[in-house]
Order: structure tokens, then C-alpha cells, then sequence
């Protein structure tokens, strides 16, 4: 296929590679002029679009989407299929899909390990008939593609996975601090813990002690696989999602909350790293 690819960050860029691997024809624009070997560059992102079969964003968030789309959707011949990846509010990701014939909106999950080894996760909302024409290529970047609903039921995936995601690593850090002072060894923790009631991905797989469990960016000092500022994005979409929809959230905003406090000092770290942060925290 030829792919229009717009946003070639930390996950975008290898993403494109994957489909390149694959034999996709890959034409690309970032604004920052980051360029991936083995695809066109374009001049703009209005010419990355033009004449493709499919078209792939992956952007930081949902005003610069709609910015994005308003430049290239008008671009784009009506049959292209338009995959947006980036993770954004549902009204923005409705607003977008408003705009064109095959909208999908895509969030992925699996961070940056998972867009190079192509197993991510897509949560998808759109038409049926647009998923099944895409599902080729979330083969080649992801190791599966969920079909959520219409447009925007992605994205309400999306949020509302990363909030149980962010309450369960809070959970998770919150009990190793605890097993500390309680003079509890950290391996038997993660054994008894791993194996019982307390698993979860957040322990499991992505544990946030150092030297427990599979490796994690616990092991190389917390340099980010998924930035603290990453998750706070992500628990402010479901605040706001909460807002709209009157849903209680308590622990998601709690967790939110914690977040944004950790985040200022430390948002480039990863999330996991809530776990140091949380053990020099007075009791209150």
C-alpha cells in the first residue's frame, strides 16, 4: 500500500519502519523534520497525503490533531483510509472523523518497546468495513486490533485502560513502599503478590522495584518505556471523559492528582517511578 505518515516521534517512527519492512511505501512529514530511512520525505503534511491509500497520524494531542486533519483531510482523495494513532479526547477524535469517509481512530497500547517490535495494541472505533481494510496493517505494527465501536469508542478504550493502568501502578508502588517499612524483602513481596490476588500488569510485567521481576525501566534508573507526563495526559483525558459522561472516578482522579504532583519535578522519568517518589512521602 502506499501510506501517507504524519508524526514520527518516539512511537510513530518505528512504526513506519515496521511498515516499511513489510513492503509498504511509506511518504512522511514530521514538523520537526525527524526523517526515517526508507521513506519519502514531503514537504508539508498536506503532500504526505495526496494520492495514498492510507494515511497514519501519530500526534501529541487532540488540538494539534484537528489542526492536522484540517490541513490534510482536504489533501486526500475520499477512499483514503485515515488511521488516526494518537491518543486524544473522543470529542476531538469525533470532530475529526466527522471530516472524512474512513475514519478510524487508533490509540495503541504497548509504549515504545511495543511500537518497535510491532505488538502493540490498537483500540479501534470507526465503521466495520474501515477496520477490516486496515486490519493488514495494525497486523504489522501491533500483535492485535480490537474493534471498540463507531468513532471515538477507541478512544474511551484507550482512557479508560490507562486509568486502571495508572490507579494499578499506584496500587502496585504504594505496596512495595509499604512491604519496606515493614521490613518485608522485596522478592518475597513480588512472589507472594505476582502468583495471589495482588497480580496485575503493573507488577507482573512492568514491575516498579528495581531488580524484581522482568526487566523494566525500574532497572535503568526509570529512563522512560512510558513518561510520568505521558500518564498524566493520559489520566486528564479521563477526567475529562468522567466530567462529560458524570461517571464517578474517585481513584482515577486520585491518581491523577498524585501524578500531576510527581510529573512537575520528574515527568520525564517513567511512570513506574512514582515507586521513589512515593517512599520519601510523609503520611498525611
Amino acid at each position: 500500500m502506499k501510506i501517507g505518515f504524519i508524526g514520527l516521534g518516539n512511537m510513530g517512527a518505528p512504526m513506519a519502519l515496521n511498515l516499511i519492512a513489510a513492503g509498504h511505501e511509506i511518504t512522511s512529514f514530521d514538523v520537526a523534520g525527524i526523517t526515517v530511512e526508507g521513506t519519502t520525505k514531503a514537504a508539508s503534511a498536506a503532500a504526505a497525503v495526496s494520492d495514498q491509500d492510507a494515511v497514519i497520524t501519530m500526534l501529541p494531542n487532540g488540538e494539534i490533531l484537528r489542526s492536522v486533519a484540517d490541513e490534510i483531510i482536504p489533501a486526500m482523495a475520499q477512499k483514503t483510509l485515515f488511521i488516526d494513532c494518537s491518543t486524544v479526547d473522543i470529542d476531538s477524535a469525533r470532530a475529526v472523523a466527522s471530516q472524512t469517509q474512513n475514519p478510524l481512530d487508533a490509540p495503541v497500547s504497548g509504549g515504545i518497546g511495543g511500537a518497535e517490535a510491532g505488538t502493540l495494541t490498537f483500540m479501534v472505533g470507526g465503521s466495520e468495513e474501515a477496520f477490516a481494510k486496515a486490519t493488514l496493517l495494525f497486523d504489522i505494527m501491533g500483535q492485535k486490533a480490537v474493534h471498540c465501536g463507531p468513532s471515538g469508542a477507541g478512544q474511551a478504550a484507550k482512557i479508560c485502560n490507562n486509568m486502571i493502568l495508572g490507579v494499578t501502578m499506584i496500587a502496585t508502588c504504594e505496596a512495595f513502599a509499604l512491604a519496606d517499612k515493614l521490613g518485608l524483602d522485596r522478592q518475597k513481596m513480588f512472589d507472594v503478590a505476582s502468583t495471589s490476588s495482588g497480580q496485575s500488569w503493573s507488577l507482573n510485567t512492568y514491575c516498579p522495584a528495581p531488580g524484581i521481576g522482568p526487566k523494566t525501566p525500574a532497572d535503568n534508573d526509570y529512563i522512560a518505556g512510558f513518561a510520568a507526563a505521558l500518564m498524566l495526559k493520559d489520566l486528564n483525558l479521563s477526567q475529562q471523559a468522567a466530567e462529560g459522561a458524570n461517571a464517578a472516578t474517585p481513584l482515577g482522579k486520585h491518581a491523577r492528582d498524585l501524578y500531576k504532583a510527581f510529573a512537575e519535578t520528574d515527568g520525564d522519568l517513567d511512570f513506574s517511578a512514582i515507586l521513589p517518589y512515593l517512599e520519601k512521602m510523609p503520611r498525611v
